[in-house]
């Protein structure tokens, strides 16, 4: 059974921590959610990512549509058994991988035409076919089918995108079966703070189990991000889940949680590693600079990640620059326990009444 309850609330801010519950475990919010865009996170195996403290993972449903089919992955079990990982999952609802990866794609009232970005064979994506998807998946949180037009957009284009999004989340909720998996709807807009309003009232009053926020972190300014998440929280109910979709930098992260979000996901950290950039708790470290060629200490003596506690930093720049494998492993491992951490460091000084504290450590200013 899913259940959301907030256990505390920073006085000083909007930010929150709480508890999810689901079939598969619970979250402790605010989190971040590692991306295994293909049943995977890239260079990590499900049990290095439990001892690094995730709690959750987001699986890509396009992906998992398209190879090895939604159908064989129910045969094998469901996706929890089929990818070895036993805590809860969040599945999106493949419409921006639709619209992305696509060679083709087309967006009517029905849903999205599109073509395989593997083989070209044409598809049509529709809310239910989304629904259908993602159930057979066995996701414990599920995504209504959204679209997310490109930054800029015209405000026409935008306004009628809001509402096509708003109809086909109501027409994903009118077809879930599955009652103890959660289904979230997506409010988009833009940086139309108006369109975030109207999106965000017309959501809510369909009573979803939780709602995500998309259609950011893809051009807009911080600043323009910030208002339109800011002003999309205004109209969720405070008992529900708030997740930002695909807004990653430590930074932002502080201070979308001011805001008063509880999920977050994105690839910058594994992304990042596999490009030698690692995150620590004094800035970022490039790995591949000569400076490091001689450097014998760890990556962040701060840092409690094996990565850390085993390896240099000339170390890591030699396997980096060697194309070793065990170069993605290493780092991967390193930035997800930051973010780890990083979440960890949210939710206790929340608890403890100065977050505002923390979000400055993290170079987080304003809202």
């Amino acid at each position: 059974m899913f259940k959301f309850e907030v256990l505390k609330t920073d006085p000083g801010t909007g930010a929150r921590t709480g508890r999810i519950q689901t079939p598969h475990g619970a979250i402790d919010t605010p989190c971040f959610m590692p991306v295994a865009t293909q049943a995977t996170v890239k260079a990590m195996t499900p049990r290095a990512l439990e001892e690094i403290g995730a709690q959750v993972l987001i699986v890509n449903a396009y992906h998992m549509y398209l190879r090895p089919g939604v159908q064989r992955v129910r045969e094998l079990g469901g996706l929890h058994e089929f990818m070895g990982w036993s805590g809860p999952l969040v599945t999106d609802s493949g419409g921006f991988q639709a619209l992305s990866l696509a060679k083709v794609s087309e967006v009517a009232k029905d849903g999205i035409m599109f073509q395989s970005h593997l083989d070209g064979t044409k598809y049509k994506l529709t809310p239910e076919g989304s629904i259908d998807i993602q159930e057979a998946l066995g996701a414990d949180i599920m995504m209504c089918l959204d679209e997310c037009p490109p930054f800029p957009s015209t405000r026409e284009y935008m306004e009628k995108s809001a509402r096509l999004t708003v109809s086909w989340a109501r027409r994903c909720r009118e077809v879930r079966v599955s009652g103890d998996k959660a289904l979230f709807g997506i409010v988009q807009g833009g940086v139309y703070e108006d369109l975030r309003e109207e999106s965000a009232r017309d959501l809510e009053g369909m009573g979803f189990d939780g709602y995500a926020i998309g259609g950011l972190g893809i051009g807009e300014s911080k600043e323009q991000r910030l208002r339109a998440t800011g002003t999309a929280v205004q109209y969720l109910p405070d008992g529900k889940p708030r997740y930002l979709m695909g807004v990653g930098l430590p930074e932002d992260i502080a201070r979308a949680a001011a805001l008063g979000m509880d999920m977050f996901d994105c690839v910058i950290p594994t992304r990042n590693a596999r490009n030698g950039t690692l995150f620590t708790n004094h800035g970022k470290v490039v790995i591949k600079n000569a400076r490091y060629a001689d450097d014998s200490g760890p990556v962040d003596e701060d840092c409690g990640c094996y990565t850390c506690s085993a390896f240099s930093k000339a170390y890591l720049r030699h396997l980096y620059l060697a194309g070793e494998i065990l170069a993605s492993i290493l780092m991967t491992m390193h930035n997800l326990y930051f973010y780890s951490q990083l979440m960890t460091g949210i939710r206790e000084s929340i608890f403890r009444g100065d977050f505002s504290g923390f979000k400055s450590m993290t170079g987080a200013s304003g809202a």
